[in-house]
């Protein structure tokens, strides 16, 4: 029950930041990447998810969602929360809906509010956080073609 209170007061708090129009909002205290590896594997993240440096367990779903790696843009330390917290948000795009979604059009990905600690989803979101690298964008330099 405990837990369940600290994860509605966290879900207030980050939405009532989203209000603040000058941007100050809402920080959660800092994570630490280890104890977030820890978390990553004790809940069998690995079981639906793909992470480079990471081998998936024989007999996994047959689902493969990749975390982390070289992308576009990064994704915000408020979106991998949100991701955790609420996998049904915003589903992950580019996958079979109907892989990863259920008849009710929610996440297949179950949710750990319950399970989770506070500390726990900081951790967790600190080590997700320092698995992505942002893919410079290299503009084409017109100055040399004839």
């Amino acid at each position: 029950m405990k837990r369940l209170q600290s994860l509605i007061l966290l879900l207030a708090a980050v939405g009532i930041s989203g209000c603040d129009p000058q941007s100050r909002g809402f920080s959660l205290p800092p994570g630490d990447t280890q104890r977030g590896e820890q978390v990553f594997l004790n809940m069998q993240c690995l079981g639906c998810h793909t992470m480079e440096g990471y081998e998936r367990p024989e007999n996994t779903e047959d689902l493969s969602i990749a975390l982390g790696g070289k992308v576009k843009s990064i994704k915000t330390y408020g979106e991998l929360v949100t991701s955790v917290i609420h996998p049904s948000h915003k589903l992950a795009k580019g996958y079979d809906m109907s892989k990863i979604q259920n008849e009710e059009g929610q996440s297949v990905m179950p949710v750990y509010n319950d399970v989770m600690t506070v500390s726990e989803l900081v951790d967790l979101v600190t080590f997700l956080e320092s698995r992505y690298e942002l893919e410079v964008y290299e503009p084409t330099d017109y100055s040399t073609r004839h």
